[in-house]
């Protein structure tokens, strides 16, 4: 049996290219399922025709980004592992504060709660990365167990690295950083 990873993916740059990141995942043997905040979800739909289609054809699975009904039946399976990429700094701090207002940060705060492996990995820009709320939502975080892969440029922590305020590279996202840091798939 495949080991199920569910992919959650905030509005950040590197999600027009999550495609990468689910490939990667699969090509470790992962059977990807993909979760966007709404943010994530209107970039997708708005700003790139038949994209969600694609990515619905890569995973097999539907994209979701909205809780289903009481009455609704599960359309995904189980996940066995979380990885949240890109996390933004919006995400980082809600699921930190126990925010559970989109299905994204739902299945993050769960994540935590039934002890599966979940990894982190940001995509924000180093003015972000001083707002005071941050040190103490990756602190958090990493007391609950989630592995966030931020390096603060200051000797603490390895992983990504903030970049300047609109000099982001998509392309150097390190996606197989995250994917190391999870147990290997079954």
């Amino acid at each position: 049996m495949t080991s199920t990873l569910y992919l959650i993916s905030s509005a950040a740059p590197p999600a027009r290219r999550v495609e990468t990141g689910i490939r990667a995942a699969q090509g470790r043997g992962w059977d990807v399922c993909l979760i966007l905040t709404p943010s994530a979800h209107r970039w997708a739909t708005e700003d790139a025709e038949g994209e969600l289609d694609e990515l619905r054809k890569i995973t097999g699975h539907p994209v979701r980004h909205l809780y289903k009904l009481p009455s609704g039946e599960d359309v995904l399976p189980d996940a066995d592992a979380l990885l949240a990429a890109p996390a933004t700094l919006n995400t980082l701090t809600k699921w930190a504060d126990g925010h559970a207002d989109t299905l994204a940060l739902g299945l993050l705060t769960e994540g935590i709660g039934l002890g599966l492996p979940i990894v982190a990995l940001p995509y924000i820009n180093a003015a972000q990365a001083k707002h005071p709320a941050l040190p103490r939502a990756v602190a958090t975080l990493r007391e609950a167990g989630v592995q966030v892969l931020l390096d603060d440029g200051q000797g603490h922590g390895e992983g990504f690295h903030p970049h300047q305020p609109k000099r982001g590279n998509v392309d150097a996202y390190p996606w197989e950083l995250a994917l190391d840091a999870l147990p290997p798939a079954s």
